[in-house]
Parts: structure tokens; C-alpha cells; sequence
């Protein structure tokens, strides 16, 4: 399980690291340039007679690339210094690391103020020559906008076709958002210390970032893990270790009994696909409630599922006439999900209502029940169990009353708040799927692709969590490992049939391979 730090816990954690441990900060500096070097090595091969450009702001991060600059001169490179900054601006270590460079007469040259019509001629004709670029100007306490010359520097950089390599964070990456300023640095690599940070792994920060290298400076765990650190980034260990075991003497009962209350006409591949995903990530039996003039389909398309059809009085909809069925079949399952293929009217609102007040078991409300609650969600405090809304920033939005764009541009804030205002698990969908929980757990998941954005994935989803809740796991890890399982079979999926052509039921067959996987490699 890898924690992901915020900006200014990174900072409380360094400044713990100096005060507490008695590690000089010149230190943690010193560490952190021999990893930039160590990337760069990695990146250029051998560094006798490259030429390396490094373009350093006032902060620490222009501290780490004057410090990476001697070292890197120390093995034979060739490197040119631009300063972003005032001279007289850069203090502490930074300071004790640029007059070093002085001291041992580097080539130190000025962008700023007066400095950038007499340097920025000799910067272009360095960029030109040089074999890679150090992106030191901005650390990831950066907010706001980049303007001016800084802008300027970053343009040419970017379009001069160099390799870059960014220290912590590509400059002008929000490190607590993702948020981009309009110029921004788009680094081939970036090296990031003792902890990765928000803006590194969310959208749209990491498609700045490059190939990501977190590098270890000297940072004892023990200072780290006093930090109350609740944000993760979700990986294949900690996934692997939520899987349940099946023993030999157990039955199909021990796995699940999952209940999908889905449906309504043109829409009944969604429960298709709810239920198929649910079978496939291991559920023991699988219900469809489905509208009754409808239930001949289901009985075609769904060997494995049982069909239990509902009143909707010939309208091809779950009907308010059904409550009391639903209210049985709910006291005999394991999980109830609701949502997929609904459809939206006064009838199925009621419906949706009634299941929220009612379910005593883990709840998944996904799609269009989502949307029956959006108008009105206070009926989450009728909650008789703990749930989980699975809605994509679309259905985020309608929920929490505010635009797309401030869904996208805060999905963790977004996500954790509504989580811990209506005491729910909140899975908000998208690149870099937000799983989101009362107690203040963020997860953050790096798997899928592009080619799920296609119809039909969500409901997969939202049965593969089922699933997972079915066969014991708490609603929350259910969430966190459906999120990652369902998108490495994405994953999958993409590299057998492209991202263009793949199709929901591609990730369903990929499943049971991804879990399978996972189990092989824990033994």
C-alpha cells in the first residue's frame, strides 16, 4: 500500500526529518540531487561529455538542480545553470548550493528581470545543444498561474524536443490537485522524493509527469509514518491481500447471494452486465430483479443468473406495486445493488427510496438510481446500512449540485466530502478512479485506459464490487479492489483487442484472468 503525501504534509514530514531525526536539511538536498543524477543517468547512459541543462527556480527545487549540477560536472557532464529568479531571492540551502556553484566558477546564468534580454539568446543556443533539460523552477507547493518570461522558458523547453527531467513535481503541477497552470512543464520523467503527491498520480498532473520515479532521500519511516497520512495509491499487493480464500467443503452460498434490481425498456443489457461481472469476480449466486414483461429476456440472455421478475404492470419498468417483493427477496440476500438500466420517473424513484430505507445488508447504488436521488439526497439519511454510489463525474455533479468542472478540477476533495456528509463510500468514476470513504480513506486507482470509456463498463463495475462484498469483503475494500481489478481487466482487454474495439463484455472475460493472476503471484 502506497501512501501519497500532500504538499504540506511532505513538508511537515521533511521539516520532522531536520528537527526531530537531526537530519540536515543540506543533506536531504545533497540525497536528493544524487537521485536527479542517478534518473539522468538512467536516461542518457553515460554522462562523460553530455551536456545538461538545468533550469532552477528560488526554492528548494532549484536548490536540488544546483546541487545535481556539481554532481553531475563531477562526472564528466557538461552543464549550464539558468536561473529563473532573482539571485538575491534564493535563501537557505539553496543559497549555500548556488554559491557553491559560484565558488567553483559553473556557468550561473540569470532569466530574470533585466538579465533575460542579456541571457535568453545564450539560453536558446544552449537548449539546442543540450542532450536533456532539469526542470528545478517550481516545487509542489505550486498554485495558481504561470505568466511572463517563467512561461516563455517553459514554452521553449517544451517544444525544443529535449528530454526532461523534472525534480518532484513538473513545474506548473498544482501537487495537491493535478490542476495544470496554462503553461506547464511536460516532463519525460519525473523523480519524486520519499512519497509521491496527489498532483503526480491525478488528471490531469500525471500526464505531465512522464515515467515517475519515487526515490528514497534518507527520510526515516518512522518520521513518515507519524504523519496521519490517509491517502493511497492502490497496487496489485494490496489488492492481492483482500482476496478471499475458498476453501475445499465450501458451496455456492458461501460467495454471495447478490441481488441487482435493474432494468427498464431498451436498457436491459446493463443488468446483463452487472450480473455476468458478478459471476465472473466469484459471486456464489447472482438475482436479477427485473420488470416482469421484461423478465423473458433476461431468462434468454442469463444462463447462469436467476430471474425474478417484478410488478411493472406492462410498462416495462420497475413499478411502486413491487415493493413488497423486493422487500423479500432483499431479506435473504448478501448485497444489494440497484441502478443499472432503471430508468427515471416518479415510480422507480419510489422504488429507489424504498431500497435505501429498507436494506439492512451492503448497498451499491449505481447509474440511474443515482440520478432518481440527485434531485434530493437527503434520503441518504434514511440509511439503514452502509452503501456505496458509484457515479461518474456527469452523475457527481447532479449529485453534490455543482458543474462537471468542479468535479474534475477537485475529485478528491469532491469525492471525500460528500462521502463524509452523507456517511457513504463514494466511488467517483473516471481516469484515476477516487475511492472515497467516511472515515477520511482516500484510494486512488491507476488502473484502465481509454478504451473503457465505452458503454456498459460502469455496470461492470458496479457487479464486480458486489461480488466482492458477497464473498465477505467490507463494502470498502470492495470498492478499492473492484476499482483496480476492473481496471487491469480493462487493461487487459486493451491489449488483446486495442483500445478502439474493445467492448464491456472484453473486461468481463478478463476477470477471472486478472484475479487469477493476482492469487498466483501471492502464492
Amino acid at each position: 500500500m502506497l501512501k501519497i503525501a500532500t504538499p504540506k504534509q511532505m513538508q511537515m514530514i521533511d521539516k520532522m526529518a531536520i528537527e526531530e531525526a537531526g537530519i540536515p536539511g543540506i543533506i536531504l538536498m545533497e540525497n536528493a540531487a544524487f537521485r536527479v543524477v542517478e534518473q539522468i543517468e538512467k536516461m542518457t547512459g553515460s554522462l562523460k561529455g553530455k551536456k545538461i541543462l538545468l533550469v532552477a527556480g528560488k526554492g528548494n527545487n532549484g536548490g536540488d538542480a544546483f546541487a545535481a549540477a556539481r554532481q553531475l560536472s563531477g562526472k564528466g557532464a557538461e552543464v549550464c545553470v539558468y536561473i529563473v529568479a532573482d539571485k538575491e531571492s534564493i535563501k537557505g540551502d539553496a543559497e549555500i548550493n548556488l554559491n557553491i556553484l559560484y565558488n567553483c566558477c559553473f556557468k550561473v546564468f540569470e532569466l530574470a528581470n533585466e538579465k533575460y534580454e542579456l541571457n535568453i539568446n545564450r539560453f536558446r543556443n544552449d537548449l539546442a545543444l543540450c542532450d536533456m533539460v532539469v526542470d528545478g523552477i517550481f516545487g509542489t507547493g505550486f498554485k495558481g498561474e504561470i505568466e511572463g518570461t517563467i512561461a516563455e522558458i517553459i514554452t521553449e523547453i517544451n517544444n525544443s524536443g529535449k528530454p526532461v527531467l523534472s525534480i518532484d513535481i513538473p513545474s506548473g503541477v498544482d501537487g495537491s490537485t493535478g490542476r495544470v497552470s496554462k503553461a506547464y512543464i511536460k516532463a519525460s520523467a519525473t523523480v519524486t522524493f520519499a512519497l509521491p503527491k496527489p498532483g503526480l498520480i491525478l488528471h490531469p498532473g500525471c500526464n505531465c509527469t512522464g515515467k515517475l520515479d519515487i526515490a528514497d532521500i534518507g527520510i526515516p519511516w518512522g518520521i513518515i509514518n507519524k504523519m496521519d497520512i490517509n491517502m493511497h495509491l492502490i497496487d496489485r499487493n494490496m489488492v492481492a491481500a483482500m482476496l478471499p480464500t475458498r476453501p475445499n467443503n465450501s458451496n455456492k452460498g458461501d460467495y454471495g447471494r447478490i441481488l441487482i434490481l435493474t432494468g427498464s425498456k431498451g436498457m436491459t443489457g446493463a443488468g446483463c452486465l452487472a450480473g455476468h461481472a458478478a459471476l465472473r469476480a466469484g459471486a456464489g449466486l447472482v438475482y436479477l430483479g427485473v420488470p416482469a414483461s421484461l423478465s423473458h429476456i433476461y431468462d434468454c440472455m442469463m444462463a447462469e443468473t436467476i430471474t425474478c421478475p417484478l410488478e411493472d404492470l406492462g410498462k416495462g419498468y420497475i413499478s411502486a406495486d413491487s415493493l413488497e417483493r423486493i422487500s423479500d427477496l432483499m431479506e435473504k440476500m448478501t448485497v444489494v445493488t440497484i441502478g443499472p438500466g432503471l430508468s427515471v420517473n416518479d415510480e422507480i424513484k419510489k422504488v429507489v427510496e424504498f431500497v435505501i430505507s429498507n436494506a439492512k445488508v451492503p448497498l451499491i447504488l449505481d447509474a440511474d438510481a443515482l440520478n432518481c436521488i440527485a434531485g434530493d439526497v437527503s434520503v441518504l439519511k434514511e440509511l439503514g446500512t452502509m452503501a456505496v454510489l458509484t457515479p461518474h463525474p456527469g452523475e457527481m455533479a447532479r449529485l453534490a449540485g455543482v458543474t462537471v468542472k468542479d468535479v474534475q478540477e477537485n475529485r478528491v476533495e469532491m469525492a471525500l466530502e460528500f462521502a463524509q456528509k452523507w456517511n457513504v463510500i463514494v466511488v467517483l468514476k473516471g481516469y484515476r478512479t477516487v475511492v472515497a470513504s467516511p472515515g477520511g480513506r482516500i484510494c486512488i486507482n491507476p488502473t484502465g485506459n481509454p478504451g473503457m470509456a465505452s458503454a456498459g463498463t460502469g455496470d461492470v463495475l458496479a457487479g464486480t464490487i458486489a461480488a466482492l462484498a458477497g464473498q465477505g469483503l467490507s463494502l470498502e475494500d470492495a470498492s478499492v479492489a473492484g476499482v483496480y481489478l476492473h481496471g487491469a481487466a480493462g487493461d487487459r482487454a486493451a491489449a488483446l483487442k486495442g483500445q478502439y474495439g474493445m467492448i464491456a463484455g472484453d473486461i468481463i472475460n478478463e476477470l477471472p484472468e486478472v484475479i487469477k493472476d493476482l492469487q498466483s503471484r501471492t502464492g
